[in-house]
C-alpha cells in the first residue's frame, strides 16, 4: 500500500510542484540488482532519487527514524517506509559492516540500492573522496553501478532548515559502469580503490563539482 501511494501520489505531486529536470533515465536498468551511486548535498537527496528514478530505490537509514513514539514517531516511520528506507544501526565498524550486508541482500534480491560514496553530506558543495563500500558491494554482488549527479537539493532544504523551499532540482543518471573483470576481488584493497575512484570520476563528470582530495567528515549535527 505504501509503495502504491508513493507511485500514484508522491511521485506525481513532487514532479508537479518541483518540476525536476531528469536526464539519463534510459541508463537505469529496469530490472536486476544495480547500485545508484550519487553525490550527497542534502537530507532530501534520499527523497529526490526515489521520486525521480524509473524503479524503486532502497536506501539505508538510521534505525532511530523507525523507533520513535507518538505521532511524530509514526509519521517518521511512515515517511521512511514510503521511500523504501531500510533501518540500520550506525556508529561502529561492526554496524558499518552490517549495513553493507543489508545492502548486499537488497542487491542479491535484484533490487536497486542507492548509496553516497562520500559517506555524508558535502557542506561546501565540493565532491569528496569516495569510501570503498560502494566498490565492495559492486564486486561482491557483481552488479553495475549507475553514477548519479544531483544539483539543487541543498537549496530545497539547506542545513539547519526544517521547511523545504521551492527550488529547481536536476538529476542526472549516467551510463552504467561494469566491473566484470574485477568481480570477486572485493577483498583486494587496490581493486576496491580503483572501482571507487572510477565511480567518483563518473559522478564528477556528471555534476561538474570541484573535487576535494580528502574524505568528508561527518558534521556534528548530521
Amino acid at each position: 500500500m505504501i509503495n502504491l501511494i508513493t507511485k500514484l501520489v508522491l511521485k506525481p505531486l513532487a514532479k508537479t510542484v518541483y518540476r525536476p529536470v531528469i536526464e539519463g533515465l534510459e541508463n537505469v536498468p529496469r530490472g536486476g540488482g544495480v547500485i545508484l551511486a550519487s553525490n550527497h548535498l542534502s537530507f532530501v537527496d534520499s527523497v529526490v532519487i526515489p521520486l525521480t528514478a524509473p524503479r524503486q530505490v532502497f536506501f539505508l537509514a538510521k534505525a532511530e527514524y523507525f523507533t520513535g513514539t507518538g505521532l511524530k514517531g509514526a509519521l517518521s516511520r511512515s515517511f521512511f517506509e514510503a521511500i523504501n528506507a531500510v533501518p540500520v544501526e550506525r556508529g561502529t565498524y561492526r554496524s558499518a559492516q552490517a549495513s553493507l550486508e543489508s545492502a548486499l541482500e537488497i542487491l542479491q534480491d535484484g533490487k536497486a540500492f542507492g548509496i553516497y560514496p562520500e559517506g555524508t553530506r558535502s557542506l561546501d558543495g565540493r565532491l569528496y573522496r569516495g569510501k570503498t563500500g560502494v566498490a565492495w558491494l559492486a564486486l561482491t554482488a557483481g552488479v553495475p553501478v549507475v553514477p548519479v549527479a544531483l544539483e539543487g537539493p541543498d537549496q530545497i532544504l539547506p542545513v539547519g532548515k526544517r521547511i523545504p523551499r521551492l527550488r529547481k532540482v536536476t538529476v542526472r543518471f549516467g551510463e552504467p559502469l561494469h566491473f566484470t573483470e574485477l568481480h570477486g576481488q572485493a577483498r583486494n584493497a587496490r581493486a576496491r580503490r580503483q572501482v571507487t575512484d572510477e565511480v567518483m570520476a563518473a559522478i564528477q563528470k556528471l555534476s561538474g563539482q570541484e573535487t576535494a582530495e580528502t574524505y568528508n567528515e561527518r558534521p556534528l549535527a548530521a
